[in-house]
């Protein structure tokens, strides 16, 4: 048998409890019930791993981060997320508003154009992709003329 994986009494099983039922997704969830296991019923980490579907490294690790740092440790940033980004999205709307205001005005702004321009803010080089991503992220989308025949009579369409 292994040694009993315990979690310090940080919060009462009550409120622990009560974190169960208001935290939204899944995976936060799941790591309360990893301490709440922890806290009601302590034995090896292999059982309550086997009980909560997770590794028994990660509810080695989680017990750990909780036993240390407290609820914190269970309501970080969790999964996904954009972490490593040049400019916040606030930063980046407001760096498209020059180019917005001249768009609206009829003049055009190309993804060249709005490139420098973000090299110079960054002072270092970026690729293309990056200037689109930005541009999809903030709504912005590509407006092109419709195309049109090359026997059509302008008279005609204009009448």
């Amino acid at each position: 048998m292994g040694r009993i994986t315990k979690a310090a009494p940080h919060l009462s099983e009550e409120e622990v409890l009560e974190n169960i039922k208001r935290t939204v997704g899944f995976w936060r969830v799941q790591k309360w019930l990893v301490i709440w296991n922890g806290l009601v019923a302590p034995r090896p980490a292999n059982e309550i791993a086997l009980h909560t579907g997770l590794a028994e490294q990660t509810v080695h690790n989680l017990i750990s981060q909780y036993n240390r740092l407290g609820p914190g440790a269970v309501e970080g940033p969790g999964k996904g997320g954009r972490r490593r980004s040049y400019l916040s999205l606030e930063q980046e709307a407001a760096f498209l508003e020059p180019f917005k205001q001249k768009a609206l005005t009829g003049q055009i702004a190309t993804a060249t154009e709005i490139k420098d321009a973000l090299e110079a803010i960054l002072e270092h080089k970026v690729h293309k992709t990056t200037v689109y991503r930005i541009l999809k992220r903030q709504g912005w989308r590509k407006v092109a003329p419709r195309p049109f025949h090359i026997q059509t009579k302008q008279e005609e369409q204009e009448a």
